[in-house]
C-alpha cells in the first residue's frame, strides 16, 4: 500500500421506507409490493398486538395475493426467539413483519438477521427507539442483552393505532430519547479520555432527538394522536441514529447501564424507557449539567422521576449506581471505575430521586 492511500471503510444500512400518520397501516401490502417482497409473510405479534393491528395487515396481504402465517409470542426472550425461527423454517417464510411493542419488534429483527431474511416494523405502542434501529435487547437467564440485529426494510407508524396504547408507553419512549442527553456526553467523554470513535452526524440525530421531545414536552398527552405524531419521530430517527454510528453510543450511556442494572435487581419493576430516564437525571447530576431541565420534562410527559415512581426502593437504586459500571465493562462512560455506595446515594439524594 502506498503512503497516504485511504482505505477506511463502513457500512451504514437504514429503513428505505418510514411511513408515519394516521391510517398508514393499511399501506402495508403496498409497501410490500414496493420492497418487491413475495411469497410467504410471517406476521410477529402478541395477543393484544395481533388484535390491534395484526388481523388487519393479514387481511390486507391476503387481499393482495400473499401467504400470511402468525406467530403469537410474548417476551423477547432467547426460547421465544428459537420459537420464531422455527415458525420461519417451518412456514417458508420469505419476509417478516413485526407487530406489536418493543419485544415484538425485537424478536422480527433478530429471527430476520438469524435467518436472513428481509423485515417490517410496524409498532402498536411506542415504548423505546428500537422501532427502526438495528439493536435489539433478548432476555437470557443472566437479564437483558443488547445485541446486533437487523435494520428494518422499512417503518409503518400508525400514529391512530399507536394513541390507543396505554399512554405510559409513550412516556416511556419519550423517556428513552430524552435519556440520549447523557449518552452523547458519556460519548464525547469517551472521545476526549480514550480517542473513542465518533461520528459528528449520529451525535447531530440522537441530540436533536432527544431536544425535539424535551422543547415539546408540554405537547405530549394522552389520549391525544397528535401527541403521537410529535413523539414518534423523534423515536424513530433515535433508532436510526445508532444505524449511522455503527453501534448504540449515540443513545446508550451511563443511563442505560444504571437500567440494566436494575433489570438484574428489580425485574420488572418499570419499562426501560422509565429507567433510563430516571438514571439521566442522575447521570446529568454527575456531568454537571442541567438535570433540573431533564426533571422537569419527564414530569410534564408523565415520566416517572423517583424511585418510589419506578416501584422500587431507595437501596435498589443506590444498589443500581454501584453496579452500573460493571454492567457494559467495554463502554467507558461518567461512571468510570463506578460509584461507592455513600456517593450514590449522595447523587440520589441530590437529584431527589430517593
Amino acid at each position: 500500500m502506498e503512503e497516504g492511500d485511504f482505505t477506511k471503510a463502513r457500512s451504514m444500512v437504514f429503513p428505505r421506507n418510514v411511513l408515519v400518520g394516521h391510517g398508514v397501516i393499511r399501506m402495508a401490502p403496498q409497501v410490500c409490493r414496493d420492497f418487491a417482497l413475495s411469497g410467504t409473510a410471517l406476521v410477529v405479534a402478541g395477543q393484544k398486538t395481533i388484535k390491534a393491528a395484526g388481523h388487519t395487515v393479514e387481511e390486507g396481504l391476503r387481499a393482495d395475493g400473499y401467504d400470511v402465517h402468525e406467530i403469537l409470542v410474548g417476551e423477547a426472550t432467547d426460547d421465544n426467539l428459537k420459537k420464531v425461527v422455527q415458525a420461519v423454517k417451518d412456514t417458508k417464510a420469505n419476509f417478516l413483519l413485526g407487530i406489536g411493542g418493543g419485544s415484538k419488534i425485537d424478536l422480527a429483527k433478530m429471527a430476520a438477521k438469524e435467518c436472513n431474511l428481509e423485515f417490517i416494523s410496524m409498532p402498536t405502542s411506542a415504548s423505546h427507539d428500537g422501532i427502526a434501529s438495528g439493536r435489539a435487547s433478548i432476555k437470557n437467564i443472566k437479564g437483558p442483552t443488547s445485541m446486533d440485529a437487523k435494520v428494518p426494510l422499512g417503518v409503518i407508524a400508525d400514529t391512530e393505532i399507536i394513541v390507543q396504547s396505554p399512554f405510559r408507553l409513550l412516556a416511556a419512549g419519550c423517556a428513552d430519547v430524552i435519556s440520549n442527553s447523557t449518552a452523547l456526553l458519556d460519548w464525547e467523554f469517551a472521545k476526549r479520555l480514550r480517542n473513542e470513535s465518533f461520528s459528528r452526524s449520529a451525535y447531530s440525530l440522537a441530540s436533536y432527538t432527544a431536544e425535539t421531545v424535551i422543547e415539546n414536552a408540554d405537547l405530549i398527552r394522552p389520549g391525544l394522536e397528535e401527541s403521537v405524531w410529535i413523539a414518534i419521530r423523534p423515536i424513530i430517527i433515535s433508532g436510526i441514529s445508532m444505524s449511522v454510528a455503527g453501534n448504540s453510543r449515540p443513545t446508550s450511556g451511563s443511563e442505560h447501564m444504571f437500567s440494566h442494572a436494575l433489570d438484574l435487581i428489580a425485574p420488572g419493576k418499570a419499562l426501560h424507557g422509565e429507567q433510563c430516564g430516571v438514571g439521566c437525571i442522575m447521570m446529568m447530576y454527575l456531568h454537571g449539567g442541567d438535570w433540573h431541565r431533564i426533571k422537569d420534562a419527564l414530569i410534564k410527559i408523565g415520566a416517572p422521576t423517583t424511585a418510589r415512581e419506578l416501584g422500587i426502593t431507595k437501596e435498589q437504586v443506590v444498589q443500581a449506581l454501584v453496579m452500573a459500571n460493571k454492567v457494559r465493562k467495554d463502554r467507558f462512560t461518567i461512571l468510570g471505575m463506578g460509584l461507592t455506595a455513600e456517593a450514590a446515594e449522595k447523587i440520589a439524594t441530590i437529584t431527589q430521586v430517593i
